[in-house]
């Protein structure tokens, strides 16, 4: 009996179904825009992207990651493009765009291949041993960098900054930021040095120039006292971080007090007046002259605080709470009556300041300042975010150097050398993965290339006279942009953690290989729920 000519049915209808060659140019097209969406802010001459999101909100940056995550990106390959920059930001700070940059190269080479008849599987075979020599060549043209040479440190952070908005006051920051994380660096069992940059806070403010900008060894709370009798400023400070509130406990059940006459009822306001204070003279008792309560204070207990000249301040965020204890060596304390002398901790001031008509409290000479906030200055809202972005990557790159204790040249040197090497390795391999080790060396001159454009120069020109450096053996010949020269990047000081490379040329590689592996793209259609013609939901009709 003969089947008849009805179509068979095996995905749901409206899928969309590509194959073969078209799913691979559809996946590359898409994750190559995403990198052409960023080529353009790379490198110091790099310009800026504004970004409006559905509500109307407005961000303007040079940040790849933050580019990236205001775009809303549908596409499911541009969305590993999407991917690579956050891992990038999350394991180093910097070099977002640079990552995504490569990622898009290394696929458009794979383009040509694929165009050639070269099969996927030889492309990222050649793809995964270009990565490791690469990988490789980077750690033989890295050098050492200990905590110590803060000016080596300024200069990475320097140069973290100086494609951004804060660029001309990168100086100034760099000082600032050094000083942030020399602070809050710690050492773990092995001795290496850790920094947990959680330590850091930022407090941003607009109003004022970026170079008002302020460090504090201790805390800014966005908090003022709860009244305004208390002291403005305490000196030799005595902490108690409090997790309980100084409230009256409502019972946990209905509970229903019947007063009859009118001394009960003064009885129980008394009462309930003597609770409030005996909460107080707890804290008093235990030696404290500053509360912080991360939860309510009774408009009455605020009032013996007052009276006591005790400075509290209420409803402190959680994380504020963690800080206060860590940085002042106050232990958190859950229950009043449990306060003791001994879970005090100690700061030298904690005053109130007044910034931009917003009360702030700053609490200042800590007993164990493992913890630094810098209070943020712009012009304008749009400026203090970006600021805030830069110096965040500025203090991300100053951590993984010193707790790697390895850096690199910039400029597109080590992008070079790496080619470079890279070229004379694929000859080595023989075989058809050679000519994807020869496109992956090709692809990572994208990185000169991109740094000539963003300057208005021209990028053949310059890739062939950083080739002729590197020939003959200057391996930190890079492109200086603001003078169109190829010059000793490690003379004029342009220097990045190591890191930034290695994860860098290690994710691009592991998406585009992830991309290129893809032969069949599904893409299934949400259709809606059919609709009655008032707009109701049609009723379920399945038999249960």
């Amino acid at each position: 009996m003969g089947m008849g000519n009805a179509p068979i049915l095996i995905l749901r209808e409206g899928t969309k179904r590509d194959k073969g060659k078209d799913a691979q140019y559809n996946n590359i097209t898409a994750a190559r825009a995403i990198a052409d969406a960023v080529r353009s802010s790379l490198g110091p001459r790099g310009m800026d992207k504004m970004l409006v999101d559905s509500m109307g909100d407005v961000v303007i940056t040079n940040d790849g990651v933050t580019i990236l995550k205001e775009m809303e990106v549908q596409h499911p390959a541009a969305k590993m493009l999407v991917e690579v920059a956050k891992t990038q930001d999350a394991e180093v700070g910097d070099g977002t765009t640079t990552s995504v940059i490569l990622a898009g190269e290394f696929l458009k080479k794979a383009t040509d291949m694929i165009d050639a008849n070269v099969h996927p599987t030889i492309i990222t075979a050649g793809y995964r041993l270009a990565n490791l020599k690469a990988q490789e060549v980077l750690k033989k043209v890295s050098t050492k960098v200990s905590i110590k040479d803060d000016k080596v440190l300024k200069q990475i952070a320097e140069n973290a900054m100086i494609s951004k908005q804060i660029g001309g006051s990168r100086a100034f920051f760099a000082d600032m930021v050094v000083d942030a994380v020399k602070t809050i660096v710690d050492k773990d069992a092995k001795g290496r040095y850790t920094a947990d940059l959680k330590n850091i806070q930022t407090v941003k403010k607009a109003g004022a120039n970026m170079e008002e900008s302020l460090l504090v060894k201790g805390l800014i709370l966005d908090k003022e006292p709860v009244s305004p009798s208390m002291p403005k400023k305490v000196n030799g400070a005595k902490i108690a971080v409090m997790d309980a509130a100084f409230e009256v406990k409502k019972t946990e059940i209905d509970a229903k007090i019947q007063i009859t006459d009118p001394s009960m009822l003064s009885a129980f306001i008394q009462e309930e007046e003597n609770m409030l204070r005996k909460m107080v003279k707890q804290v008093k008792d235990a030696g404290a002259n500053v509360v912080f309560c991360q939860k309510g204070i009774d408009e009455l207990a605020q009032h013996f605080f007052a009276r006591e000249g005790i400075y509290a301040c209420r409803r402190v965020k959680k994380s504020d709470i963690e800080r206060l204890a860590r940085s002042t060596g106050a232990t958190i304390c859950n229950k009043i009556v449990e306060l003791g002398p001994e879970d005090l901790g100690y700061a030298e001031t904690v005053e109130l300041k007044v910034i931009e008509g917003e009360e702030m409290t700053f609490i200042t000479g800590c007993k164990e300042p493992k913890t630094v906030s810098i209070l943020v200055r712009g012009g304008t809202s749009h400026v203090a975010d970006e600021v805030e972005r830069s110096l965040v990557d500025a203090w991300s790159v100053v951590k993984v150097s010193i707790e790697e204790g390895m850096i690199v040249t910039g400029g597109g040197s080590t992008a070079m050398e790496i080619a470079m090497q890279l070229r004379d390795y694929a000859a080595s391999v023989g075989g058809r993965e050679q000519i994807a080790i020869e496109a992956f060396a090709s692809a990572m001159e994208i990185i000169p290339t991109t740094l000539a454009e963003n300057a208005g120069l021209d990028p053949i020109d310059i890739n062939i006279m950083m080739r002729k450096e590197h020939k003959a053996g200057n391996v930190n010949a890079g492109l200086n942009p603001f003078t169109g020269k190829i010059e000793d990047m490690r003379k004029l000081n342009v220097i990045e953690p190591y890191r930034i490379g290695k994860q860098a040329i290690n994710s691009a590689t592991e998406a585009a290989v992830m991309i290129l592996r893809i032969d069949d793209i599904i893409a299934s259609n949400a259709s809606p729920l059919p609709q009655y013609g008032d707009g109701s939901e049609m009723p379920n009709m399945d038999d249960d």
